[in-house]
């Protein structure tokens, strides 16, 4: 499977867009989006400042926004593809504020875009993972990269907003 990689500030629309723009102008719409960028920190209920906040904000959901709200539509027109964002908290932590409400942001995110492109064929769908990815863990980003292909070549009537990695699978 061909891969195609663009870098960008994800805070910065204009950035992102011209990045992805030429993505899009070098290889075409692309077939599959992931979207896996996250600001991780801890930080406890009243230690991050309101700036802290809105750094995490821009970069967990609203870069996850430009980049679908750039594609997407594309994507629709044609027919179908693949947009997914990689989650991860699948229960808020306290000691994780800003990243919890990322990602609890990160799930309606996708609820919202699956029912605006998913009539048109594009499947949305997040991709939760449930502890520090490393190498030969539980959380090996080999076992992780399945969920994103089951989830990419799932039948359209059997679609998923969300699939869900534990660890245990070695």
């Amino acid at each position: 499977v061909p891969v195609v990689t663009a870098a960008a500030d994800s805070t910065d629309q204009d950035a992102l867009g011209a990045a992805l723009d030429q993505a899009v102008q070098e290889h075409g719409v692309p077939d599959v989006v992931v979207y896996n960028a996250a600001i991780i920190q801890a930080d406890a209920p009243g230690e991050l400042s309101v700036r802290g906040h809105m750094e995490a904000w821009a970069v967990n959901v609203v870069g996850a926004l430009n980049a679908a709200a750039h594609l997407a539509p594309a994507m629709a027109a044609r027919g179908g593809g693949t947009f997914l964002i990689t989650g991860g908290m699948p229960e808020p932590k306290p000691r994780y504020v800003s990243l919890s409400l990322g990602k609890a942001g990160v799930r309606t995110l996708v609820a919202l875009l699956d029912e605006e492109y998913g009539p048109s064929g594009v499947h949305v769908a997040s991709i939760t993972v449930a502890g520090p990815v490393a190498p030969g863990t539980d959380f090996d980003p080999d076992d992780i990269v399945e969920h994103y292909w089951r989830l990419h070549t799932q039948p359209r009537h059997r679609w998923e907003r969300e699939a869900l990695h534990t660890g245990g699978s070695r």
